[in-house]
C-alpha cells in the first residue's frame, strides 16, 4: 500500500478496522522499524527492554509470550535471560516475524504469526506474558487482556512497555501535539509521508490514561504491581501480576 493513501484516523475507527491498519502500516515499515524506534527514542528504546526485561523473576524454565514481537527485541532478550525456557514471538505481520527470526537461531526461542486477541496458546499455560508497544495497537485492548489473563499462569507476571498518555486534557493535548510533530517528522524523512509516524498520538488518543489503564487491568484479573514512567512520562512500563484470589491488589505502586 501506497504511504500516500494511509489514512489512520479513519483505520482506527473500530476493530478490524485498526487490526487490518496494523497489518498494512508495519509491513511498510519493517524495513526501518528497529532504527526508527531508535531515533523516536532518541536511543533510550534499548535501556528501557533491558530494564525491562532485567525487572521480571527469575525462573529456571518458563514459559514466556511476546505480544506484538515485532522484529524480536524483547523476544530475544527473554531468550538471554531464561536460556532453560520456552520463549515465543507473536506478531501479525510476516515481515516483521522474517526479520526476528534472521536475528535468532536459538532453538529454544520460536516465532508465530498471530493476534494478541486470539492467541493461539492453551489457558493457563504460560509464565510470562511481555510486549513492547503492544496494547496500544490492540483491535481490541479488552479482548487481548483477556486473552493475556486466559493465558497466563495463577501469579504469572505481564510485562508491557509502551506510550502512555496522561489524565488531564491539556497534558494529553501537549503530548499528542509533541508525538505529532515528532512522529510525522521521521515519517516525511524515511517514508515521504508524516502519517507514517503520526500514528503514535492517533492511537494515543483513543487509549486509556495511566488511571484508566491500571483499572482495565484489574478488571481482568490483572493485579498492577508497579507502574513506571520514562521519557517524562511519554513511555511507561506497567507489570501485573494474574490474580490468584480474583480479588485486585490495591493501589499502584509508582516507581520514579
Amino acid at each position: 500500500m501506497s504511504p500516500m493513501r494511509l489514512n489512520v484516523r479513519a483505520s482506527l475507527a473500530d476493530s478490524e478496522r485498526t487490526r487490518d491498519l496494523n497489518k498494512r502500516l508495519f509491513r511498510m515499515v519493517a524495513p526501518r522499524y528497529d532504527a526508527v524506534t531508535r531515533v523516536l527514542s532518541l536511543g533510550r528504546d534499548r535501556v528501557w527492554k533491558d530494564r525491562m526485561v532485567a525487572a521480571l523473576p527469575p525462573r529456571a524454565a518458563p514459559v514466556c509470550l511476546d505480544l506484538a514481537c515485532g522484529t524480536g527485541d524483547i523476544t530475544l532478550r527473554l531468550g538471554a535471560k531464561y536460556p532453560g525456557g520456552l520463549i515465543i514471538g507473536l506478531d501479525l505481520v510476516a515481515p516483521m516475524l522474517a526479520r526476528a527470526r534472521a536475528r535468532c537461531r536459538a532453538p529454544h526461542v520460536h516465532f508465530l504469526r498471530g493476534d494478541m486477541g486470539r492467541i493461539a496458546v492453551r489457558s493457563a499455560s504460560v509464565d510470562i506474558v511481555t510486549g513492547g508497544y503492544a496494547l496500544r495497537n490492540a483491535g481490541d485492548l479488552r479482548k487481548a487482556l483477556a486473552e493475556i489473563h486466559r493465558v497466563l499462569k495463577p501469579g504469572g507476571i505481564a510485562s508491557f512497555l509502551d506510550f502512555s498518555r496522561p489524565r488531564g486534557k491539556a497534558p494529553a493535548w501537549l503530548e499528542s501535539l509533541l508525538l505529532s510533530v515528532w512522529g510525522g517528522w521521521w515519517g516525511l524523512v524515511f517514508h515521504g509521508n508524516p502519517a507514517v509516524y503520526a500514528y503514535i498520538a492517533a492511537s494515543l488518543a483513543r487509549f486509556p490514561d495511566r488511571r484508566e489503564l491500571a483499572a482495565l487491568f484489574r478488571s481482568h484479573g490483572l493485579d498492577v504491581q508497579a507502574s513506571c514512567l520514562l521519557f517524562g512520562g511519554i513511555v511507561a512500563r506497567i507489570t501485573a501480576c494474574k490474580s490468584v484470589s480474583g480479588k485486585g491488589a490495591g493501589p499502584v505502586r509508582e516507581v520514579p
